[in-house]
């Protein structure tokens, strides 16, 4: 989700949903975005660093050859899912789509399986592969609209991640973040983070200081891969919300 900051969306009866599942679910209190504008957080939470991005260039204008976690996780293990793209890896704005929030499109060595992999999210999405990045488009994601807007769009979609298989089998965990607090001045760039699983108990709120970065370990940890970059030194959210 995009440009909101922890204190617009916790409490705010126009993200009654979300705030629903955060009482239901895991709740991270003190989570906190790496920096602005949108793309050096998305690349930041898919990498372990910035890379030097520091605008929100094209991928024309950003050709990452960095590790990232879609490397290695490798071909036919990770799926991008990328909501209003025009076809696979699309590269350019158009329409409700931009790849800046689309960071697989960056990365150079990837742009093989990114042909295949990195689609068009459809009305029945799959869940199949190990890991897979949901990416709403800038009217889901509250960019382009309201904050009711994007809380709808997350009611209409988090019950389809929640009547997988995959999540069903009791060995799937959803993560729910916002990139970055709009307030460009907050230098803390507090955000909301949820955590969504059959083992995080119902209600559970860890105020441990957590960032893109942790976000990134935790995935890593749960897929078995090497920590990349500042993920390494990130506090891993496997722990305090029983995931593993």
């Amino acid at each position: 989700m995009e440009n909101h900051g922890r204190g617009q969306i916790v409490n705010n009866t126009q993200a009654a949903y979300f705030n629903s599942l955060r009482k239901k679910c895991g709740y991270a209190s003190n989570a906190h975005a790496i920096t602005h504008p949108s793309l050096p957080n998305y690349i930041a939470m898919t990498s372990g660093g910035t890379q030097g991005v520091t605008d929100s260039g094209s991928p024309a204008a950003h050709r990452l050859s960095a590790a990232n976690l879609f490397s290695q996780l490798g071909s036919g293990r990770w799926r991008t899912l990328a909501e209003s793209m025009p076809s696979a890896c699309y590269k350019s704005n158009s329409g409700t789509y931009v790849p800046r929030h689309n960071p697989a499109t960056y990365f150079t060595n990837v742009a093989s399986p990114c042909a295949t992999q990195n689609i068009r999210l459809t009305a029945t999405p799959s869940f199949s592969a190990p890991f897979t990045m949901i990416v709403p488009d800038q009217r889901s994601n509250t960019h382009d609209t309201s904050i009711a807007y994007g809380d709808q769009w997350l009611a209409s979609f988090v019950p389809k991640v929640i009547k997988s298989a995959q999540y069903q089998s009791g060995r799937t965990v959803l993560f729910i973040t916002y990139d970055e607090d709009e307030n460009a001045g907050n230098s803390s760039n507090p955000i909301a983070t949820l955590v969504i699983s059959p083992r995080t108990p119902a209600g559970l709120v860890s105020s441990a200081y957590f960032t893109h970065y942790s976000l990134l370990r935790t995935t890593e940890e749960l897929l078995g891969l090497p920590l990349l970059g500042k993920a390494k030194a990130a506090y891993s959210m496997k722990g305090p919300f029983r995931l593993g």
